[in-house]
């Protein structure tokens, strides 16, 4: 979280519904998020698709900086958000003031790009059932798992975060979770979610994604 005092200077605020930016426009310049939550979504295949929901201490607007690209999301004020919003130079004249900070950036957009190349490669799948398992197979190589061979293995989350990644609702995540348990595919207990045999949800998603770039050519 960067300093409160820096919102005199630095800030801007947005009411509920508001959109900040829309996906394709150009951008030159990035946010923090102070206070409230925001909703990053991108329209995939004619439908609209939540990416992710960020709140206070989240970044987002970052390629606008790192590579004068156009908005790759539209992101909407979900409730009334405060937001820190730097352009290029104010941008360099910060991290250049703060090294630790310039670090700890590189590492979030490290991370922030990876995730949001890997979310796109969710979402464009065909079906529920094969985003869902996309996601433990995410999940894993996030932790540096070899998904070809890893067998039978306990992740800590539940149906939100899965909904989250694989741009569900909620209720529809479950039915899916629930047909997957039903199957003896997993097991799903409080906040963890055991996945009976990992490679054999990564040769099913390779396929399905195999046919699917047939199917595109």
């Amino acid at each position: 979280m960067l300093p409160p005092q820096m919102f005199d200077k630095f800030g801007v605020t947005k009411k509920p519904g508001e959109i900040i930016f829309c996906e394709y426009e150009p951008g030159d310049s990035l946010f923090f998020i102070q206070e409230g939550s925001v909703r990053v979504s991108k329209i995939v295949k004619d439908t609209e698709k939540t990416l992710d929901i960020l709140t206070s201490g989240d970044i987002f607007g970052e390629m606008a900086i790192l590579e004068a690209a156009p908005r790759s999301a539209t992101v909407i004020a979900e409730t009334e958000v405060r937001l820190l919003k730097f352009n290029k130079q104010s941008f360099e004249a910060l991290v250049n003031a703060q090294p630790a900070l310039a670090i700890r950036l590189l590492k979030i957009f490290a991370n922030r790009i990876y995730d949001q190349k890997r979310k796109l490669l969710i979402l464009n799948l065909p079906d529920n059932e094969t985003r869902v398992m996309d996601v433990f197979l995410m999940l894993a190589e996030k932790k540096n798992i070899h998904t070809d061979t890893a067998r039978e293995m306990i992740f800590e989350t539940d149906p939100v975060d899965i909904a989250n990644w694989s741009g569900m609702k909620t209720e529809e995540c479950r039915r899916v979770l629930a047909s997957l348990e039903k199957n003896s595919k997993i097991q799903i207990q409080p906040r963890q979610i055991k996945v009976a045999n990992l490679s054999e949800f990564k040769r099913f998603v390779t396929t399905k994604r195999h046919l699917l770039d047939r199917s595109l050519q």
